[in-house]
């Protein structure tokens, strides 16, 4: 579970670090941030890069910060808020994508990026064994007291008591 931490500790600041500045980029200089004109806005309720760019430092930037602190300091909860800001910028990039009518390469990687997060954040959350994989957890230990000879309840307690006893 080391990797699993480390990994999501750095992909957090990597995120955070990179939002921030591309976030201040669109608030410093509105009108056209890294070159971007505001033509790429023309299908979008925004008139320029100011208010995606306050999101995009406060949510996107602050928010994977924060994950990257709680992960740090090894808060109970750095599963919900870590697994909260990979999904926002899952939906961030589609937002983006849907607003701009466009798909780039970066679009693509921190989509990636974000579902990863995601991921690893829900392995947290079930090696913390909080809500709402507690629960999954208790169904799946029912089941495979009333089915033990169902394979597939056998693989996945097999992997559950693999990763997480």
């Amino acid at each position: 579970m080391k990797k699993v931490y480390n990994l999501l500790f750095i992909l957090h600041v990597f995120v955070g670090v990179g939002a921030m500045a591309g976030g201040s980029m669109a608030i410093l200089n509105p009108i056209e941030p890294g070159g971007v004109p505001t033509d790429a806005l023309k299908n979008s309720p925004f008139t320029n890069f100011l208010i995606p760019g306050i999101i995009l430092f406060m949510v996107i930037g602050l928010g994977n910060i924060l994950s990257a602190v709680t992960m740090h300091f090894k808060s109970k909860y750095q599963g919900y808020i870590s697994s909260t800001f990979s999904w926002a910028l899952v939906i961030w990039i589609i937002v983006q994508c849907i607003m701009l009518r466009s798909i780039v390469h970066l679009h693509v990687i921190f989509f990636i990026i974000g579902l990863v997060q995601a991921f690893l954040s829900t392995l947290i959350l079930f090696k913390q064994q909080l809500f709402p994989t507690n629960s999954i957890l208790k169904v799946i230990t029912n089941l495979e007291s009333k089915f033990p000879e169902n394979s597939v309840l056998k693989k996945i307690v097999k992997l559950e008591n693999k990763f997480y006893k």
